[in-house]
């Protein structure tokens, strides 16, 4: 009998010296936790902090563009990058991968602007011809988009071939500047 009772003492002093060591651990843990807690929440407003500012920066570099769109009024962006083709060409070239990169992050940060990709292309081919071009281009440009994580239901596509040049002029240079994909916000 006593060898129970000393296995019971011995095991009644086991489980009250845990109990003690455990609650203060959990008092540890959760000034840890607190102070992690805390840790978060100012992070989480600078982060918020971030994102304000750039919204007011954006908003800022927004304007409404000089022709409407098929849907209304158009904004465009500084902050949203042209691509540029080779003559009739529509895949990318590494720079309009890179391009469309950071249009692909502007474009994920602000979940409700939806952003129309217009194809152009110079004046030398038939209207038809350009029209076919100039939505393969936007094509392109929306599918690397998709690749990238952008939601279809955010792109969407339109053609304006050789109707709306960047440069009206007649040479090589003015033509390079209007083979492009422009990309504009058709609602914020």
């Amino acid at each position: 009998m006593s060898m129970r009772v000393a296995l019971a003492c011995v095991l009644i002093g086991f489980v009250v010296f845990m109990s003690t060591g455990c609650q203060r651990g959990i008092v540890i843990e959760e000034g840890d936790e607190k102070a992690k807690g805390t840790e978060a929440v100012e992070g989480k407003a600078r982060e918020e902090g971030k994102m304000a500012d750039e919204k007011e920066r954006i908003e800022a570099s927004l304007q409404t563009k000089r022709y409407p769109g098929i849907e209304g009024e158009v904004l465009e962006s500084s902050m949203l990058k042209d691509i540029h083709f080779a003559f009739d060409r529509y895949d990318l070239s590494p720079e309009a991968r890179g391009a469309l990169a950071r249009n692909a992050d502007f474009i994920l940060k602000f979940p409700e602007a939806k952003i129309q990709i217009e194809g152009h292309c110079d004046e030398r081919g038939t209207n038809e011809y350009n029209l076919a071009l100039g939505d393969r281009r936007a094509m392109s440009a929306k599918n690397y988009l998709l690749s990238l994580g952008v939601p279809v239901t955010r792109l969407s596509t339109i053609s304006y071939g050789e109707e709306l040049p960047l440069d009206p002029r007649h040479n090589e240079e003015a033509w390079a500047k209007n083979r492009r994909g422009h990309f504009v916000i058709l609602s914020r």
